[in-house]
């Protein structure tokens, strides 16, 4: 069959636009598709600093909860907290570095390092541009702030702190982290109360997939228990006043439950880029799938009562990683032991995943390690990164009695589960109405 000069000349440039588009559709799926991986984990917590620690106290129930001694607690109605009792800067900076900073921002130095070092991530001239960082803080600079608040009232004004405000700031652990690991890439803080450290490794993932950068450090630190900031959630009767039982205190979905226990610390990731965690033989936790939002528009401090909200993120981090509900093996809650957010974030997780709800493990770490604000969502994340990587689940601790509203789930009761983890979630929720879910997987090449 012969065809003519014509329909030759047709059929060419036909195949050549295929070609281009074929390429084109190559190089945005190259550019939004990349694949980002979990190289290393640091953490900072009541239950332990470093993975091995908070590991292990996680999974056999410790609650990291105590009745405070760092300050006069006589006139506070809540007198406990997950505080960090072994914590001392000299292990990671030296004297005058540690003096610069306020407890939040040290913390943040001390995951970062220790992520740092568990990725065995070293940062140089020949990568230096490449490593971002963006880690979260809700509050920030609490305890400077009231220290030198004293200082000026007692002493004037003239006495206050040169470094108060490069102190107090919440983009300061972000700062000290880049200027401690030498990391120049791109470098920001997310300050979405709660939620924040979620949202900063959802926005370190959407960095790397866009070709931005191939390493991120990221996650959250807090340091906010401090006369002011428990008096100030415990007058607006969110923190439990359960003081002569500190370790049972944090009992998320449980119907004895009477407000969240504040917690301190950092949680940092190291994520990167597929093909360059693999070209330096990184060891790999897991790949980040999915990164969910949505926002309630709702009330200064609480869930609208539906749920509706958070089943929209948690199915647009579904969608983005194109996984299915009945993939999800383990979702590690906000769960944070206050009456109206457990019952709404219960209601959620049943609407979302409908009659496979029932079979899903779900629990709230929180009971142990407290609830740490701006750095809560980073820890969580690191001990759901730890469960698919282990495929054991961590429990709920304190949960005695479940509270028929929170949808008879299965909350993992006080006792760790082995059990294969393929597919996890960790929610976070903000006052102001921030909702954000990350999706986890293990990974395989």
């Amino acid at each position: 069959m012969s065809v003519t000069k014509s329909n030759s000349s047709s059929m060419l440039l036909k195949n050549l636009v295929s070609e281009n588009n074929f390429k084109k559709d190559n190089n945005n799926k190259n550019n939004l598709g990349k694949r980002v991986v979990v190289t290393g984990l640091g953490v900072v917590s009541s239950v332990g600093i470093g993975i091995k620690d908070f590991w292990q106290n996680i999974i056999n129930g410790v609650s990291g909860v105590s009745f405070i001694d760092s300050f006069d607690v006589s006139k506070h109605e809540s007198k406990i907290a997950a505080q960090i009792k072994n914590f001392n800067p000299s292990d990671f900076m030296d004297f005058k570095a540690a003096k610069r900073m306020d407890r939040f921002s040290q913390f943040a130095v001390a995951a970062t390092l220790l992520a740092l070092k568990d990725a065995n991530l070293k940062i140089d001239k020949s990568n230096e541009n490449e490593v971002g960082v963006f880690i979260g803080s809700g509050i920030g600079g609490l305890l400077t702030l009231e220290a030198q608040h004293k200082v000026l009232l007692e002493r004037g004004a003239d006495r206050v702190s040169p470094f108060l405000i490069p102190m107090i700031i919440c983009n300061m652990a972000s700062a000290q982290a880049s200027i401690f690991s030498g990391a120049k890439g791109p470098v920001s803080t997310v300050t979405t109360a709660c939620a924040a450290a979620s949202n900063s490794i959802g926005d370190a993932f959407e960095v790397i997939k866009r070709g931005a950068a191939k390493v991120m450090i990221t996650g959250g630190s807090e340091a906010a228990i401090t006369p002011l900031g428990m008096a100030g959630f415990s007058n607006m009767n969110a923190m439990s006043k359960r003081n002569n039982e500190p370790q049972k205190a944090s009992r998320p979905f449980d119907i004895d439950r009477d407000g969240f226990v504040m917690g301190e610390g950092a949680g940092v990731l190291i994520i990167e880029e597929l093909g360059y965690a693999i070209s330096r033989g990184a060891n790999i936790y897991a790949e980040i799938f999915g990164y969910g939002m949505s926002g309630e528009a709702y009330h200064m401090t609480a869930l609208e009562e539906s749920g509706e909200n958070v089943v929209r993120c948690i199915n647009n981090c579904l969608k983005e990683g194109n996984v299915e509900h009945s993939e999800i093996d383990y979702l590690n809650a906000h769960g944070t032991s206050t009456p109206l957010n457990d019952i709404v974030e219960s209601i959620a997780i049943r609407k979302c995943f409908g009659e496979y709800a029932g079979k899903l493990n779900v629990s709230s770490t929180k009971s142990m390690h407290g609830h740490c604000l701006g750095a809560a969502g980073a820890i969580e994340a690191i001990a759901t990164i730890l469960a698919i990587k282990n495929d054991q689940i961590p429990p709920t601790i304190n949960l005695e009695k479940p509270d028929p509203q929170c949808g008879q789930l299965n909350f993992t009761p006080n006792k760790s589960v082995k059990k294969t983890i393929n597919f996890a979630l960790s929610n976070s929720m903000g006052f102001g109405g921030h909702n954000v879910t990350l999706g986890f997987k293990k990974f395989f090449e």
